[in-house]
């Protein structure tokens, strides 16, 4: 028997101990830059920040983050992260179950729809329904306890907003709000899918289909934003730079696609920034954190939707391609 020691098997480093080990992908919103500088504005712009890079995204003075946490939550291997498959939005005109179908109505609730329809007091084109899951198309008469039920219209209507309206659908000390602006738009109560301030211009979305805003609003939705923001002191260019790198403000992580002068820097109080969020106050949280005061704030496109031949104080409602594209870019 050979008297040799063991072999010992190399132990196994963890993250902190293997410097080449990689992390995730640093998390954030996408780097395309402006799609259409007409969008934008018609003056001339000149890029001064660039995109963020292929390579992680690192820590900046202004405490921007790059990697993952080497936290309980974080990744235990490298590589890119999969992205999250999001159920596409259905279309408006699609079949859906008869108990979403009664609750789109305004009937009740779909726990109660589920009653109904087993009680066998529903019934779908003159034939009683009892099955739960039945679909029905939105032509389809549908009959509840003798009263026909026809749900509502889906409507989508943007509209250009002046400044000096609210953008909230009420205010209890009578203040004018965007929802007056809209009053002739449609006999369906639609809603704003977001809320801008009083002073705050340009496009606002409304509709009165609960999926479509639901996906809108929800967290980790990322919609393209194009802003032409006029501060009240110039902006320094090193600002810019840091401003598509992400800052760590007191309401979380921020960063923008692009920001850019207007025209080269002879404005330099105003800017052109494209950012990806759902969050209508998280450029000027942004740019308060880095010292500056917000003077006007004009939303020229939200996803695929423009400005372009609706003035300001105007309404028009969704045509089926931009509201096909709007379902694709959420």
């Amino acid at each position: 028997m050979s008297n040799r020691p063991r072999s010992r098997k190399p132990q196994r480093t963890g993250r902190a101990n293997n410097p080449n080990r990689r992390s995730g992908p640093a998390s954030g919103e996408d780097k395309r830059g402006f799609g259409s500088r007409k969008n934008l504005s018609d003056a001339k712009l000149d890029r001064t920040a660039p995109g963020r890079s292929d390579g992680p995204a690192k820590r900046g003075k202004h405490g921007g983050r790059g990697g993952q946490s080497s936290g309980p939550g974080a990744r235990r291997h490298g590589g890119p992260q999969r992205p999250k498959r999001r159920t596409p939005l259905k279309d408006a005109d699609a079949p859906l179950r008869l108990n979403k179908f009664i609750a789109n109505a305004g009937v009740c609730v779909r726990r109660e729809a589920d009653l109904l329809i087993t009680a066998g007091a529903v019934t779908v084109n003159g034939n009683v329904v009892t099955e739960l899951g039945t679909k029905v198309h939105p032509t389809d008469e549908v009959v509840v306890e003798g009263q026909r039920i026809k749900p509502e219209k889906k409507q989508y209507i943007v509209l250009n907003k002046p400044k000096n309206f609210l953008g909230t659908a009420g205010d209890k000390q009578g203040r004018r709000t965007v929802m007056d602006l809209i009053k002739n738009a449609t006999r369906e109560v639609v809603l704003p899918v977001d809320k801008m301030e009083r002073m705050d211009t340009g496009l606002v979305l409304f509709t009165n289909d609960p999926e479509l805003a639901d996906r809108m609003r929800a967290q980790g939705t990322k919609i393209r934003q194009l802003y032409h923001v006029t501060l009240r002191q110039p902006i320094r260019h090193e600002h810019l730079a840091t401003m598509v790198e992400g800052v760590e403000t007191e309401r979380g992580y921020i960063k923008v696609s692009s920001a850019e002068w207007i025209d080269g820097g002879k404005r330099p109080k105003e800017i052109g920034v494209e950012i990806h969020s759902n969050r209508p106050k998280a450029l000027t949280m942004l740019l308060e954190h880095l010292g500056y005061e917000v003077e006007r704030l004009d939303r020229t496109a939200l996803g695929p939707l423009t400005k372009k031949d609706l003035p300001r104080g105007h309404w028009r409602a969704l045509d089926r391609e931009e509201l096909n594209l709007l379902r694709m870019s959420l």
